[in-house]
C-alpha cells in the first residue's frame, strides 16, 4: 500500500453532496482506503476565469493503485459527476487532483507529482496541513510551505 494525498474542490451543483459522492467512490474502488478527510473549506475562485467560490478538501489514501492507475480513476469519477473540461480554471463540478504518491516523483505526460502548483495554493494546502501535519513536500514542512501564502480567504465550513 501506498499512501496517496488527492485535493477535491467543486463550484457547480451541490457541491458538498459532490465532494461526498467522489470521496464514496474512491473508498468503493477496490485497492482504494480513504484514511483520512479534511474539512470542507469554501474558497475563492484560482485563476482568470470569473466564476463563483470553491468548496475544497484533501483526502489521504492507502492504495495499490498506481499513480497512472489512480490518476485515471480520478478523472472517471470526475466525469461520473458532470465535469466536463471546456475552459481551463474554469468552473466545474468536480475536480480531483493527485497531489502526492508516497514520496515519488513523477513527470509524465498528464501527470506530474508532487503536483506542480500545489505549494501556492493554500486551497490546497490549508486542507492538507489539517491531516498532514507533519507532512514534508520537497524536503520543507507544509507548515513551512503555508506560512508563505495567503490564507485570508479561506473560510472552514467544517466536516466533510
Amino acid at each position: 500500500m501506498t499512501d496517496a494525498y488527492l485535493g477535491l474542490g467543486s463550484n457547480l451543483g451541490d457541491r458538498e453532496a459532490l465532494l461526498r459522492a467522489a470521496i464514496a467512490a474512491l473508498d468503493a474502488t477496490p485497492g482504494v482506503r480513504v484514511t483520512s478527510i479534511s474539512s470542507l473549506y469554501e474558497t475563492p475562485p484560482w485563476g482568470p476565469v470569473p466564476q463563483g467560490p470553491y468548496l475544497n478538501a484533501c483526502v489521504a489514501l492507502d492504495t495499490t493503485l498506481s499513480p497512472r492507475e489512480l490518476l485515471t480513476l480520478c478523472l472517471a469519477i470526475e466525469r461520473d459527476h458532470g465535469r466536463e473540461r471546456a475552459i481551463r480554471w474554469g468552473p466545474r463540478t468536480l475536480d480531483m487532483d493527485v497531489l502526492l504518491y508516497g514520496d515519488e516523483s513523477i513527470d509524465e505526460e498528464g501527470l506530474i507529482v508532487p503536483h506542480p502548483r500545489m505549494t501556492e495554493r493554500a486551497f490546497v494546502l490549508v486542507p492538507l496541513a489539517e491531516i498532514a501535519p507533519d507532512l514534508r513536500i520537497g524536503g520543507r514542512a507544509i507548515r513551512a510551505i503555508l506560512g508563505g501564502v495567503e490564507t485570508d480567504d479561506i473560510r472552514k465550513i467544517g466536516p466533510l
